[in-house]
């Protein structure tokens, strides 16, 4: 009679738990927040400074009135930033890799030119931002605050050079931290429930908000992480086979639902305390965080104000970080070339020191910057649709056929609302 193998053998002979299987193994809590991050990192770009001047401005001048327009916009967003994720797990590489696969060259060449263009509109936002808190915070000027924010930044995106987890960590801090100082703001300002709900009414009152309302929409959906999202997914946890990248797709959707669903909180805090305390007493000319600022600390007391600066501070050094990583990507993929991170962030930085140097309002540049941001849209969308769409490049991941109609319905309402905003305006 053959004795039994010894239990060392057995344990040999056992199949080897994929990454995915190690981790889930870990428990129920354990085995799911490793999964979790890269839409955090994604969410940060949707609360960047941008966001501030738009949002106040708008809740300022209007109200509650276009409340709608942040909740359309972050829907929009986890759609969008789900799809991303989709593609990097479905292909192992990022957007803009898979238009220089699958576009015309010269098609692959217009796509980069305006993403670079776009991403000097987002470090416009963000730079002036993190300059304009460190003006408030501790009287620093504004082009000084700038080069201090590009150190800030550098020092952040240099924690990814030790792992990934390392950095995302560090991101979704500053995102708590920018929540924490809305909700701060928003318990103690409060606001006319009647008037929130209303707001999520659709409507407009003239081009001026039109204008705004796309300035917010191109605050929220944010170009570069559009083609950020399927990179982060690439290799961060290997799936074995297609059941595998299934349940990471599950995992990516919850990440996404979290973290955008964060993003869009503190943006509709930001709306509703804009809309409390400067609408509601009729001080509707407010359209700059300077403004923003002094008008919290004379209505709501320099706590209120102290935590709005902390905020945006926290939201230029996160996102800055975000766009420089974001940039890499990009022009890896479009061109399959790369720079060193100092020169990509000299180029891309140099618009908004120019700003702050020269002295132009800010806050405007800020709001105008999202305006141009909102017409960058649709190069990253519609490609984005165009490809989880095909079969042959998603394989089982492929779009469901709803999901590919609401992404081009989607779509097709940016550029329409791009456009009608182009016509009104030259039209006047």
């Amino acid at each position: 009679m053959t004795p039994p193998p010894p239990a060392d053998a057995a344990v040999l002979r056992a199949p080897a738990m994929t990454p995915l299987q190690q981790i889930r193994s870990r428990g129920r809590i354990r085995g799911v927040l490793p999964l979790l991050g890269p839409a955090f990192v994604a969410a940060v770009a949707y609360v960047d400074p941008g966001n501030f001047a738009t949002n106040v401005a708008g809740g300022a001048k209007y109200g509650y009135l276009l409340l709608w327009v942040i909740l359309a916009a972050n829907l929009m967003a986890m759609l969008i930033q789900s799809l991303s994720a989709k593609l990097g797990l479905a292909t192992g590489r990022n957007l803009p890799e898979l238009c220089r696969d699958h576009f015309p060259r010269r098609v692959t060449f217009g796509l980069w030119v305006q993403a670079e263009l776009i991403a000097m509109a987002t470090d416009l936002a963000e730079f002036v931002g993190a300059a304009i808190a460190l003006n408030l915070l501790f009287g620093v000027p504004l082009f000084t605050a700038g080069l201090m924010t590009a150190v800030v930044a550098f020092g952040i995106l240099a924690l990814h050079s030790r792992g990934y987890r390392r950095f995302e960590m560090v991101i979704a801090g500053l995102l708590a931290l920018i929540l924490l100082g809305f909700l701060y703001d928003t318990l103690r300002i409060g606001a006319d429930a009647g008037g929130v709900a209303k707001g999520f009414l659709p409507g407009f009152a003239g081009t001026d908000s039109i204008l705004l309302a796309t300035g917010i929409l191109g605050a929220t959906v944010m170009p570069h992480v559009i083609y950020l999202q399927s990179g982060l997914m690439i290799n961060r946890v290997p799936a074995h086979d297609d059941a595998e990248r299934r349940r990471l797709f599950r995992f990516a959707r919850l990440d996404v639902l979290i973290a955008m669903g964060i993003a869009g909180a503190v943006n509709i805090a930001m709306l509703v305390m804009a809309a409390s305390l400067f609408h509601g007493s009729g001080r509707t000319g407010i359209d700059s965080i300077e403004g923003a600022h002094a008008g919290l600390s004379a209505l709501a007391g320099s706590g209120a104000a102290l935590a709005f600066a902390i905020a945006l501070l926290a939201s230029g050094f996160a996102s800055s970080s975000v766009g420089t990583y974001a940039g890499q990507v990009v022009m890896q993929g479009f061109i399959a070339r790369s720079i060193p991170l100092v020169l990509r962030r000299a180029i891309t930085m140099t618009p908004a020191l120019i700003v702050l140097a020269i002295g132009l309002d800010p806050s405007r540049a800020l709001v105008i910057s999202q305006v141009a941001l909102s017409f960058g849209i649709p190069f990253a969308l519609i490609p984005l649709v165009m490809l989880t769409r095909r079969r042959d490049v998603m394989g089982d991941l492929v779009n469901r056929p709803a999901t590919t109609i609401v992404a081009s319905i989607v779509a097709a309402l940016i550029v329409a609302l791009n456009v009608f905003l182009l016509v009104q305006t030259f039209a006047g």
